[in-house]
């Protein structure tokens, strides 16, 4: 018996949390950790302010899919500081099939609502590291 993939809706929070954070005045690494609630769609599950890549790789569910978006610092050989925006998608092997469906099919429209072109897919947790990071940045 098939089931329908569901989408899930935006909470209209996240899309108001989603503007703020993009505009941010703060010189340090900070993330917005979302998940997908049955009953109000897209979420809100924590926000993580002067923060390093280690703590948020610590905080991903080993089980679960989350949506990481990261405002990074990014210090530049030649001297430059950058504050790139990543989205990262992490769905580890393992996961229920119906929460990566769930997870994977509200993707696109979450990516296309924040309008951030560094997006990342990562299977692991243990693959979200600073190195694994930089090396995704490096390749635009």
């Amino acid at each position: 018996m098939a089931q329908n993939v569901q989408v899930c809706d935006i909470d209209p929070e996240v899309t108001s949390r989603l503007k703020k954070f993009r505009f941010r005045k703060e010189k340090n690494i900070a993330a917005l950790l979302l998940k997908i609630d049955k009953e109000k769609g897209v979420v809100l599950e924590e926000e993580y302010e002067d923060c390093t890549i280690d703590e948020l790789q610590a905080e991903l569910p080993e089980c679960q899919p989350r949506y990481l978006v990261v405002s990074y610092v990014r210090q530049h050989s030649d001297g430059r500081v950058s504050y790139p925006l990543c989205f990262i998608f992490s769905s580890p092997a393992g996961c229920k099939p119906e929460q990566q469906m769930m997870y994977s099919g509200s993707l696109h429209a979450l990516i296309q609502q924040t309008g951030l072109t560094k997006t990342y897919d990562i299977r692991s947790t243990e693959e979200l590291t600073e190195e694994w990071l930089l090396d995704q940045l490096a390749k635009v």
